[in-house]
């Protein structure tokens, strides 16, 4: 495998590289690389073989030495919840000499324990080398040495209200709660935004000094106040990177929209069929409109069986910001398709058309070169797959 020296320009503009797909599964991480015209796909791994990895994710900015730093957080055997980084897109790797912990409890109180990092987002891209991780139970770390020593963002992490915030560790989704969906402001490296399974959006413009609840409009159907200041259940937010005034989310109630300084999200998920409902766990911008997004519903009935409804999988497109909804299932399986995909398992690469990919729970990788027109397998039989990323290199 080819070591990328040089990152891809942060222009806007459309990529027009080989893609690599950063598939973190059940029992170990695989790298599928494309050639330009996204037509075939070399495979390098299993990595980390029988080890749960979380999330895998490449730097688009060059650390000191001109390289890409790519990271993975797993769950090992021996080593427990860690981090491990490589510079040669995963043909080496090294483990990080301090992963996010909470520090140790005074006494007579009790310590929080990190049990897996979920989430890992590179920072501002004016200052190389910081990254954030979100973790299970809620916790937020920052490293700025490319994540070779973590830090407890304690603005967030010893907030006096946080066991309020998230309802405590036994409050989450079923493997428990998590940390995710760190966006950045690409034009402000102290404005941050994160989401919680359990605990809806919050906001910091102080670097993570202080926080403030941002869930005005977004149901809770689960809690005693429908319309509650925080404790929603928030599946995946995204920030639009040429309008970073432009968030979306799935929700475990909806999809939604916001547009600041507006302070209340919109219900776009109403415009979806009704039979077909507006949940589902992952959501994808356009990475150059604003009004583009996809989604992958999910069956979420009474017993919320988080597979796609009727067995008919399929994405929903939006190209006028969540008014307008067409179905994208060409390819896709017509029947007896009970797909799950997960928040961390849709992706998006930055070509002109857009692909999209995304992994089932099932182990199939889905690819499309259209913008949905049109799906393909890329691959079958893999572990439970977790996270897909897709990453812009040289070849």
């Amino acid at each position: 495998m080819n070591v990328d020296r040089t990152p891809p320009s942060r222009s806007l503009g459309p990529a027009t590289g080989c893609v690599a797909l950063l598939v973190a599964t059940r029992k170990g991480a695989f790298i599928f690389r494309s050639d330009k015209a996204r037509r075939a796909w070399r495979v390098a791994g299993p990595m980390f073989f029988g080890h749960i990895v979380h999330h895998m994710v490449l730097d688009t900015r060059p650390n000191a030495r001109g390289r890409r730093t790519l990271l993975a957080a797993t769950s090992t055997g021996h080593l427990g919840p860690t981090i491990f980084r490589s510079t040669d897109l995963g043909r080496s790797w090294n483990e990080a000499t301090r992963p996010p912990a909470f520090p140790k409890a005074a006494t007579g109180q009790t310590a929080r324990t990190v049990g897996h990092t979920f989430w890992l987002t590179p920072g501002y891209a004016g200052e190389p080398g910081v990254w954030y991780a979100g973790t299970s139970p809620q916790g937020l770390f920052r490293t700025e040495d490319d994540g070779e020593s973590w830090s407890p963002v304690t603005g967030f992490n010893d907030h006096p209200m946080i066991e309020r915030w998230t309802g405590g560790e036994k409050d989450g989704t079923p493997d428990g709660p998590k940390l995710h969906s760190i966006n950045v402001d690409p034009r402000d490296p102290r404005h941050l935004y994160i989401a919680m399974s359990s605990g809806g959006v919050f906001e910091s413009r102080d670097r993570g000094g202080s926080w403030r609840p941002l869930n005005a409009g977004v149901l809770a159907d689960f809690m005693p106040d429908k319309y509650p200041e925080y404790g929603q259940d928030a599946h995946c937010v995204r920030l639009h990177p040429a309008a970073p005034d432009v968030l979306y989310q799935q929700n475990h109630c909806g999809i939604y929209r916001i547009e600041r300084p507006g302070v209340e999200w919109q219900r776009i998920g109403d415009n979806m069929p009704k039979r077909i409902g507006d949940i589902g766990f992952p959501l994808v911008l356009h990475p150059r409109d604003p009004a583009t997004l996809w989604v992958f519903p999910m069956d979420g009935g009474t017993v919320w069986p988080r597979t796609s409804p009727g067995g008919k999988p399929a994405a929903y497109m939006s190209r006028d910001a969540g008014r307008r909804w067409k179905r994208q299932d060409a390819g896709l399986p017509k029947s007896q398709g009970w797909f799950t995909v997960k928040r961390q398992a849709m992706s998006a690469d930055a070509h002109e058309p857009v692909g999209v990919y995304f992994g089932t729970t099932g182990g199939e990788l889905w690819a499309t070169r259209n913008e949905g027109e049109k799906w393909t397998c890329v691959a079958r039989h893999l572990p439970e797959i977790y996270a897909v990323e897709a990453a812009e290199v040289l070849r």
